[in-house]
């Protein structure tokens, strides 16, 4: 008989089941792809930005990657795991050798994999419409990704978590549409009215924005969106622990 899995394996197998099970999803891969690719295209096309830069494609590029992250983390694992926790699917992979912590860490391992994929194409297809990303910003703009990923997953598991599965849906694909037109990411706080702005910028939304463009346009590692992403992370991870609800 052979001897069974290791936790490691368990947690890479069950890792490529969820990569693989968002990039079928027809729906998945419409927003974590398609839309940002059309935002991109948009908002080079057009003088939308006009009003805060020189160079469209060089403010657009990072938010984009921005709203690909949302994509992924918020409403990727927002939708997925309500409707496999109405199903008892969740229920049941928790009591399997896989347990609640393997599970969450495959989510973890979709994601990051996904993101990869959004960056390889999104800022592919950037680089053809002439983005030049400052070099000394790739690294931190890679970290900003992974703080960005972990709060909007956290997001996204507490939604799943304590709501039907049906609003769910409903809460995840309009929080979508709000952070994209004015959440931040797309375009700069400061298109907020001013007596808003600050409240802007305690977002998640606008301080992954921020912190991509202070990285790939000015090649500087933005600290103050670093500790807001993290907060959020910490509180939506305790706030997902307390209430989440495996059945």
């Amino acid at each position: 008989m052979s001897a069974p899995a290791s936790l490691a394996r368990r947690v890479l197998l069950q890792g490529r089941y969820e990569t693989l099970a968002m990039l079928r999803n027809g729906e998945q891969l419409l927003i974590a792809i398609i839309l940002p690719l059309m935002a991109l295209v948009g908002l080079v096309v057009t003088p939308l930005l006009d009003t805060f830069t020189d160079s469209r494609i060089e403010l657009a590029a990072p938010g984009v990657l921005a709203l690909c992250t949302v994509s992924t983390a918020l409403t990727g694992q927002g939708i997925a795991p309500g409707f496999d926790r109405r199903y008892g699917v969740l229920r049941f992979l928790s009591t399997t050798p896989l347990g609640q912590s393997g599970l969450i860490l495959g989510k973890i391992i979709a994601v990051l994999s996904v993101m990869a994929l959004q960056v390889a194409v999104v800022g592919g297809a950037a680089l053809l419409l002439g983005w030049h990303p400052a070099a000394g910003g790739l690294l931190p703009a890679l970290v900003q990704l992974v703080l960005g990923a972990a709060a909007f997953t956290s997001l996204g598991l507490l939604i799943a978590g304590t709501v039907r599965p049906e609003a769910t849906l409903a809460i995840t694909n309009l929080l979508w549409v709000l952070l994209a037109a004015a959440g931040g990411i797309l375009f700069p706080a400061a298109s907020w009215p001013g007596l808003y702005e600050p409240l802007a910028h305690l977002l998640p939304s606008t301080a992954l924005g921020d912190a991509l463009r202070s990285a790939l346009i000015d090649a500087q590692f933005n600290p103050l969106a670093s500790v807001i992403l993290l907060v959020w992370t910490v509180l939506a991870s305790l706030a997902a622990i307390r209430w989440f609800k495996w059945s």
